[in-house]
């Protein structure tokens, strides 16, 4: 976690100052008015980019280095299991295919399009959020 809050920081640290450069290059090329959508945009991506830096630095502080955070490290200490990977899932082409519907519907203002499309999208999100959670819940008796 060590290295993704730096990369984060130092981006943050690029988006403040290229921020403030804009504000006064578009103030200094239209006699004095600030361009204000280029400027904000530039402002939010700082404030995106400092709270993942953040949030990166606050978790680095309370886990245990990483193999990849440390400079002694050898490559067989990165193995083992890394994690669950789903086999394969139709959900996320559904989640596509609402989110599709909802845009045209937007795009066109069909505001009855952009309702269906937005109720498939909370539908095709749940779908692919309780994937593994269907079923009969069973536990482990002891």
């Amino acid at each position: 976690m060590k290295t993704e809050w730096r990369i984060f920081s130092v981006v943050a640290g690029f988006l403040l100052v290229a921020t403030g450069l804009y504000a006064a290059w578009t103030a200094g090329q239209s006699g004095g008015h600030v361009e204000w959508v280029g400027s904000v945009a530039l402002l939010l991506s700082f404030l995106l980019t400092s709270m993942l830096g953040g949030f990166f630095w606050f978790v680095a502080r309370r886990i245990e280095p990483r193999p990849e955070d440390r400079p002694d490290a050898e490559i067989a200490d990165g193995a083992g299991e890394v994690g669950f990977f789903s086999p394969g899932s139709y959900w996320p082409f559904g989640l596509a295919l609402a989110a599709s519907v909802a845009g045209l519907g937007l795009v066109f203002w069909q505001v009855w399009l952009l309702g269906v499309g937005l109720v498939a999208v909370i539908f095709a999100s749940c779908g692919l959020l309780f994937e593994y959670y269907t079923g009969t819940r069973r536990t482990a008796e002891h």
